[in-house]
C-alpha cells in the first residue's frame, strides 16, 4: 500500500473512532450485558480475519475510487445525526457500515468493495435488533416454544395444560418466559451456522442452505428443552426445573442444536456433492 495512501487513511481512522466512540462504547456495553448478543464480542476479530484471508485479492483489485463512495459516507454520517436525536440505536449503529462501504468505495472502488462486501454486511451480526422487532419476534417464540413443549408432553401421557406461554402441570406451573423464548440460541446458532457455512463450502447455496436450518434447529432444539423441564418438574419436582438443571439444560441442547447443524450439512453433501475438478488427461508420448 502506498505511504500516500496510509497517510490519507490516518486521519479518516482517527476521525471515524472520534465520532462513533460514543456508540461503540454503548454497543459493547449491550455484548457484556446482554446474553442475547454476548456473541458480538467475536464479531469483529471474524470479520478481520476474513478481510485478511482475502488479502491477495485485494492486492489483485485495481484502486479505481469513485465519488460515490463519499455520497455514502455522507448519507451514513447523516443516518447517524438522525438517529442520534431520534435516540435510535439500530440506525446509528447501521450507519457505521455504511461510512466503512462508502470509504473502501471512496478511496479504492467498486472492485475493493466487492471483496470486502461480506466482512463488512457480516458486522450487521454484533448489532442488536430494536426493540420493536424483537419483541415482535420473541413472543411468537415463546408461545411456540410452548406449544411444541405441550405435543410433546401430551406425547409422553403427561398430564398438561396450557395457556399462552404458560405450561400447567399437575404438580406445578411453568412459564415460558421471553429468556426461554429460544431467541438468544437463535441468533448465536445462526452466527455460527454463517461462519460454520463459510468456512466448510465454497458454494454459496448451500451457505445459505446451512444458514437458513439454523432457524428451524434452533425451534425445534428450545421446544426439546421446554419438554425436557416439564418432564423434569413433573416427575421431580419444581426445583427440578430451576438453577443449575435449567442452566445445564440449555448448554446441552445448544450443543445439540450444533451437531444437527452438522448433520444437516451432511445431508445437503449427500444430495449435492461439489464438483471436483477433473485433471487435465496425460498427453501420449512421442514413439
Amino acid at each position: 500500500m502506498p505511504l500516500s495512501t496510509l497517510a490519507a487513511l490516518g486521519p479518516v481512522l482517527v476521525g471515524l473512532l472520534v465520532v462513533y466512540f460514543p456508540m461503540f462504547r454503548k454497543l459493547v456495553y449491550d455484548w457484556g450485558h446482554d446474553d442475547n448478543y454476548s456473541h458480538g464480542f467475536l464479531i469483529i476479530p471474524i470479520a478481520l480475519y476474513l478481510v485478511w484471508e482475502r488479502r491477495d485479492q485485494l492486492r489483485a483489485a485495481r484502486p479505481s475510487p469513485t465519488i460515490a463512495g463519499l455520497v455514502l459516507v455522507l448519507a451514513s454520517l447523516a443516518a447517524l445525526v438522525a438517529g442520534d436525536l431520534g435516540a435510535e440505536l439500530f440506525i446509528t449503529r447501521v450507519s457505521l457500515l455504511g461510512v466503512l462501504a462508502g470509504g473502501v468505495l471512496f478511496l479504492y472502488g467498486w472492485q475493493h468493495l466487492r471483496a470486502l462486501f461480506f466482512p463488512i454486511a457480516f458486522l450487521v451480526l454484533m448489532i442488536p435488533i430494536p426493540s420493536i422487532i424483537f419483541n415482535q419476534i420473541a413472543f411468537p417464540l415463546q408461545l411456540l416454544a410452548s406449544r411444541f413443549g405441550e405435543v410433546v408432553l401430551r406425547t409422553l401421557d403427561i398430564p398438561v395444560l396450557r395457556e399462552g406461554n404458560v405450561i400447567t402441570l399437575a404438580n406445578t406451573q411453568l412459564e415460558v418466559a421471553e429468556a426461554c423464548s429460544g431467541i438468544r440460541s437463535l441468533i448465536s446458532l445462526l452466527t455460527l451456522g454463517i461462519v460454520y457455512g463459510y468456512f466448510t463450502d465454497t458454494r454459496v447455496g448451500v451457505r445459505l442452505a446451512i444458514a437458513l436450518a439454523t432457524i428451524p434447529v434452533a425451534i425445534v432444539a428450545n421446544g426439546l428443552r421446554v419438554a425436557g423441564t416439564g418432564v423434569a418438574a413433573y416427575y421431580y419436582g419444581e426445583e427440578a426445573a430451576q438453577g443449575f438443571f435449567h442452566e445445564f439444560s440449555g448448554w446441552v441442547i445448544f450443543v445439540v442444536s450444533l451437531i444437527m447443524v452438522f448433520l444437516i450439512h451432511r445431508a445437503v453433501l449427500a444430495l449435492a456433492p461439489p464438483v471436483r475438478a477433473q485433471a487435465p488427461a496425460p498427453r501420449p508420448t512421442e514413439a
